[in-house]
């Protein structure tokens, strides 16, 4: 963000502080960077938590050590049963979170999450329709979801636009093939094997339970593969949320720049899909909260991004242990929290639009 200028004297936007380094100087929002290093303490301590709590309790003491690849007698219980499986979960979320943000930046509407507008669900039509066909590797299926997904998005795009994007049809017409593609999928269950159905039904509600590095480590190199493009998102944000006149005046091609942002977070919550399932309103809960945390004009991704992995490992935690020995998806926790905030969403909105 560019400092103003009033009468040949630059001024700084109130709630920003100047750093300067050797390769130039950039202005830094105070509260959101407190409240990323907050998120990060949290995520932090979760962490620890995650890794201590269980059948066997681990202490602290004995989870760093297994971290930091000293010898220890919990290397089993830590680093082999429990510590791929939050990895996978912190990846899972932070994927979540930053598609959140980016569909809800250029939908300008905090309903767009893409297990709302029909992405995510896309990306389980296509999975479980693979499955039910006897295709079952997880190194596979991922790919499937990506495709899927983005099908599921070029839909939704193409019959929402009319001479522009809308962002109340955007949203009506997302739910629209939701629904129909969640119909799809039920189908393709019951015209399946019944082991293959009881797996499908299993992956389809998300869960990390006998997930590893097999599904982690694949995940974790196309999110490092895809950070320059997510860096590049955080700058052409700031340029979506002008009104259309001011961005176009000030030469930016809107309609590349929000196709942009669409795709790459169509393909973050599609690989997040193919990985552990559909996690629902992981991607609607994490930007809106992340917001109103920072109150910053943009959705923070990196705030999202936290936020989203603090919601997937301290969920998963709580389906650990909640109802143990049985384990529960991470998804039934998640939907349990986001369906309550979403309804609140919606009222919320009537209720503006009835005061407008």
């Amino acid at each position: 963000m560019s400092a103003e200028t009033v009468t040949g004297r630059r001024i700084r936007p109130a709630g920003y502080t100047l750093v300067r380094t050797t390769r130039g100087s950039f202005l830094l929002h105070r509260r959101a960077a407190a409240v990323a290093l907050g998120l990060t303490a949290v995520l932090a301590a979760g962490c620890v938590a995650y890794l201590s709590v269980g059948e066997s309790f681990v202490a602290p003491a004995e989870v760093l050590k297994v971290v930091l690849g000293q010898p220890s007698p919990d290397e089993l219980v830590v680093g082999t049963l429990r510590l791929p499986r939050m990895v996978l979960g912190l990846l899972v979320g932070a994927a979540f979170g930053v598609a959140g943000a980016l569909i809800q930046t250029v939908a300008r509407n905090p309903l767009a999450s893409p297990d709302i507008i029909g992405i995510s669900q896309g990306a389980s039509a296509l999975t479980v329709g693979a499955m039910t066909f006897g295709v079952t590797s997880y190194s596979v299926l991922p790919y499937l979801s990506v495709t899927g997904g983005i099908v599921a998005a070029a839909l939704v795009y193409v019959f929402a636009w009319r001479g522009g994007l809308h962002a109340t049809r955007f949203v009506l017409i997302g739910i629209g093939f939701a629904i129909a593609l969640r119909s799809v999928t039920t189908l393709f269950m019951t015209k399946g094997d019944y082991l293959v159905a009881q797996q499908a039904q299993i992956w389809m509600t998300g869960s990390l339970n006998g997930r590893g590095w097999e599904e982690a480590a694949p995940l974790g190199w196309t999110l490092l593969v895809l950070l320059p493009a997510v860096l590049w998102a955080a700058r052409a944000q700031r340029t979506v949320s002008m009104d259309d006149d001011t961005a176009t005046a000030l030469g930016v091609r809107l309609g590349r720049v929000r196709l942009g942002l669409v795709l790459l977070g169509v393909v973050l919550a599609s690989i997040a899909t193919g990985a552990a399932g559909p996690v629902d309103f992981v991607a609607l809960l994490a930007p809106q909260i992340a917001r109103r945390m920072t109150r910053t004009a943009q959705i923070p991704l990196l705030c999202s991004a936290l936020l989203g992995a603090v919601i997937v490992v301290l969920a998963d935690l709580a389906a650990r242990r909640m109802f143990s020995p049985t384990e529960l998806p991470v998804g039934v926790l998640t939907a349990a929290i986001g369906a309550p905030y979403l309804i609140w969403l919606i009222v919320r909105s009537r209720t503006a639009g009835g005061k407008s």
